[in-house]
């Protein structure tokens, strides 16, 4: 993956000949492997490669967009993004002051997972794939691995030149059980910054995944209604980042009036020990970055602080239009695309409470961890959790079906009474948007409680 330095050099050095007011180039190299299996069989495994780049000019406040797939001519590339740029009018965009950056950034990962054989990752994935059809009452199964390893080349008419490189592994299981006409599944999703070590020997979550699915067959289904409801760090993690991290990326607020008045700086959204942030500089998360893809440095910005709305997402571009400064959160899921305002590692900082404290005066209430799947509206949500429980009297009791969490975020951030101080991170999830997906993130949370929670069942 050397020949792209050269050639990024080489057009850098020319890039200001070109009548724009701002261009920028994007060059990557790409390795990836696949393996997926659906049912007892495999259905893909493939490893494959890819080179190409784009190029963004700025012209009187208009831009150019020009991506490809093959690295010759060059030239031509940023010749045409500056065309389209003089034929855009009526933007009038302009870009938050950042200071230009020549850096070198490596994965931190020794060995890359993309090299390491095909075999060697059919041959624990088949054991996982036996540990689940080894389990009575399992209808059908799901196993999707991925991994790979990019290169990319930024550099821009203001004097950056930014060389990174990063790894990535994910791994998604999924078990069905059916019995009759009763249908229950359970998934364990795992990340990593390519460490394939953290999906190896997962014989024991597996097993336990499994047999969780056939179980809930014959599980009760929660009386639909208001609770006290405990969110483990997996669920309360997903809603912080489905529910609130999208309201607070500044492309979406700008363009809706609606939320330009519900996000206002300084508004009240909790209690003050709520505290709500992303960072992408958060050592080996998925979500996780030196410079963004505007070679902006990621930031630690805090979004709700001590219950408060303080800060919001930013790329260049939005940075100026609301008068605020960029955060580091202009991100692409590859050259095929230009950046927009994404997440990175998403999270609520921990408090102070313990999880039997959190419990113990719950006369009668439901812990929900893990999730399957939901949904959001604006500032309305649905979430399925993956496995639900009752708490009676302090204490875990029963096994329920899984339920479904619906609210409004506002109401919701508000209701949250306790933090627990067991924060964990959630890496094996990808984030969808602008039909960019999936994009490395992670999202997190201690445990925490929701007084006044509508839950769907019977």
């Amino acid at each position: 993956m050397a020949h792209i330095d050269i050639i990024g050099h080489q057009l850098a050095d020319t890039l200001k000949k070109y009548k724009a007011d701002y261009i920028e180039v994007h060059l990557e190299e790409t390795q990836s492997s696949y393996i997926s299996y659906r049912g007892k069989k495999l259905e893909s495994i493939n490893k494959g490669t890819s080179v190409g780049g784009n190029v963004r000019a700025l012209v009187n406040g208009g831009w150019g967009f020009v991506s490809f797939n093959s690295l010759s001519n060059l030239p031509r590339r940023v010749e045409s993004a500056v065309n389209q740029a003089k034929i855009v009018t009526g933007e009038n965009i302009k870009l938050g002051d950042i200071e230009p950056f020549v850096d070198t950034v490596s994965a931190g990962i020794e060995k890359n997972p993309v090299l390491i054989p095909l075999s060697e990752k059919k041959e624990f994935l088949d054991g996982y794939n036996e540990i689940i059809w080894g389990t009575e009452g399992i209808q059908t199964s799901t196993i999707n691995y991925g991994d790979g390893q990019k290169k990319s080349i930024f550099f821009n008419t203001a004097g950056s030149y930014i060389d990174q490189e990063r790894m990535d592994v994910t791994l998604r299981l999924t078990a069905i059980a059916t019995n009759g006409s009763e249908v229950q599944q359970v998934g364990l999703s795992i990340g990593s910054r390519g460490d394939i070590t953290t999906i190896q020997e997962l014989d024991d979550k597996v097993r336990e995944m499994s047999a969780r699915a056939v179980e809930m067959l014959s599980a009760p289904q929660v009386k639909g209604g208001r609770y006290t409801v405990v969110l483990d760090p997996v669920l309360a993690g997903v809603f912080v980042h489905e529910a609130f991290g999208h309201l607070s990326e500044a492309d979406f607020v700008y363009e809706n009036q609606q939320m330009t008045e519900l996000m206002t700086i300084g508004k009240e959204f909790g209690r003050p020990e709520l505290n709500i942030l992303d960072s992408g500089s958060v050592p080996r998360l998925r979500g996780s970055y030196k410079y963004d893809d505007e070679g902006t440095p990621a930031t630690k910005t805090y979004l709700i602080r001590e219950g408060k709305l303080t800060g919001r997402l930013h790329s260049r571009e939005t940075a100026t239009k609301m008068g605020e400064q960029p955060t580091g959160n202009a991100r692409a899921i590859n050259y095929r695309f230009p950046p927009i305002v994404r997440m990175s590692n998403t999270y609520i900082e921990p408090g102070t409470t313990s999880f039997e404290d959190m419990i113990g005066d719950i006369k009668e209430g439901i812990y929900v961890k893990n999730w399957f799947g939901g949904t959001t509206s604006m500032e309305m949500f649905t979430f399925s959790a993956g496995e639900t429980y009752m708490i009676r009297n302090g204490k875990i009791a029963e096994t329920m079906r899984p339920v479904v969490l619906t609210g409004n975020v506002f109401e919701t951030l508000m209701n949250i009474d306790a933090i627990g101080n067991d924060l964990d991170m959630n890496q094996g999830g990808g984030c969808g948007k602008g039909g960019q997906a999936p994009l490395p993130v992670s999202n997190g949370s201690p445990h925490i409680r929701i007084q006044n929670c509508l839950i769907g069942g019977n």
